[in-house]
């Protein structure tokens, strides 16, 4: 049995090994090879489910990764890391000076914008914290995760309790439809009124200058009041949020095992309580063609998860057993049960890209897949990425014209 185990942690490494290679050239003109060449898996119509690298698209579709570029997070040298949040921690600290911070806002105004964000050094840095949390819950379950949290992650989890204690407090509304529902707007006027407390009792005091930046990202998290819906664009604001923090010092490295177990799992459930409390519309659903109405980073950190597992294949999904076991160890297993519970239906006609995904045979190439497509089907939409903010720790600049250089000068 020992002799196993040890078989088990050298595929392990050999597989992280391989991630961190492949890493390196993700999202290269969408279809990077990322192993070799199998066989397409059917899909939504116009488009195919490439085993090895995600769906089969158009090149000027997906954000360009040069092999060039910057290494994941998690891959830079500690030392060099550590002293990247001393210097930022030293510069907002400094009364009077350092970082500016600054109301969050919107800055992709068309498509043009939106390439621009994508050839960025911006888009690199969060695609690698992204890679970082991937590569940080490799192998392994959300209660080996979540061991040992810092008092960060800690207070983290107790502003979303709170959020949750809301849900209880604030009823939904009788009415016919069953999409939409008023009483969000309460949930979610106390929740703007009161995020920049929520951030005190969260944050150091050393943190709080950066508050009136992180409002923003914290208020945009949790859906649209206006429209009463939730998607993929607000879930990619929360891992900008995340991403903020960590680019604070708020959360390091060690942490990042805890962030994806114990704070976005905690986001991830209590998003699932306000939509099916309030039924939030989908806010840019692909509808049945979809890989989900409503989420897309819990299939990439939960695929990698499974990755090696001894037991569970792709193919497991399928397993009534597997999910009841399971659900709650693995995101990608509990996002198959939420998807059960709230679509009527077998899963082939309610989900079939998920039906598709699951004739992959290793997760390794479903994690693959899942990042390209994330890069192509997420960040490199507009309608989506248009509402996405920006400030001084994810800055967004528009490169000079001649006119105004010379109006600088």
């Amino acid at each position: 049995q020992q002799q196993q185990q040890q078989q088990l942690a050298q595929q392990a490494w050999q597989a992280r090994q391989a991630w961190q290679l492949r890493s390196s050239s993700l999202g290269r003109r969408g279809i990077a090879a990322a192993g070799g060449p199998q066989g397409p898996v059917p899909a939504a119509p116009g488009k195919q489910w490439r085993a090895d690298h995600g769906p089969e698209i158009q090149a000027d579709e997906v954000y360009e990764v040069p092999s060039t570029g910057p290494r994941p997070l998690a891959s830079r040298p500690q030392q060099e890391f550590q002293q990247q949040q001393e210097q930022q921690l030293a510069e907002s600290s400094q009364p009077g000076g350092g970082r500016r911070y600054e109301p969050a806002h919107k800055a992709l105004a068309n498509a043009s914008d939106l390439q621009l964000f994508l050839q960025s050094e911006t888009c690199r840095d969060y695609i690698a914290f992204v890679l970082a949390l991937n590569q940080a819950v490799t192998g392994r379950k959300l209660s080996d995760l979540g061991q040992n949290p810092s008092p960060a992650v800690l207070r983290m989890v107790a502003t979303l309790d709170v959020l949750a204690s809301w849900v209880d407090e604030i009823p939904p509304e009788q009415q016919s439809l069953r999409y939409g529902n008023p009483a969000f707007r309460t949930w979610f006027a106390r929740l703007t009124e009161q995020a920049s407390s929520l951030l005190e009792s969260m944050l150091l005091p050393q943190h709080h200058p950066a508050i009136v930046e992180l409002t923003g990202y914290f208020v945009d998290s949790f859906g649209n009041a206006t429209r009463i819906d939730y998607g993929t664009g607000h879930e990619t604001t929360f891992c900008a949020f995340l991403y903020c923090l960590s680019r604070l010092g708020v959360f390091s490295e060690a942490d990042y095992g805890c962030v994806v177990s114990l704070v976005f799992n905690k986001y991830l459930n209590l998003m699932r309580r306000i939509q099916t409390t309030y039924w939030l519309e989908p806010a840019g659903s692909h509808g049945v063609w979809g890989l989900d109405d409503y989420n897309f980073l819990p299939f990439i950190w939960g695929s990698a998860q499974l990755i090696n597992h001894p037991l569970i294949r792709p193919k497991s999904i399928h397993n009534p057993d597997i999910l009841e076991e399971f659900a709650d160890e693995y995101l990608y297993l509990g996002c198959i049960t939420f998807v059960k519970q709230v679509k009527k239906g077998p899963l082939q006609e309610t989900s079939p890209m998920l039906c598709d995904i699951s004739h992959v045979p290793h997760w390794a190439k479903v994690n693959s897949g899942m990042i390209k497509m994330y890069q192509a089907e997420v960040l490199s939409k507009f309608p989506i990425m248009q509402h996405f903010l920006f400030g001084s720790i994810i800055p967004f600049q528009r490169p000079s014209t001649p006119a105004s250089a010379a109006a600088q000068q």
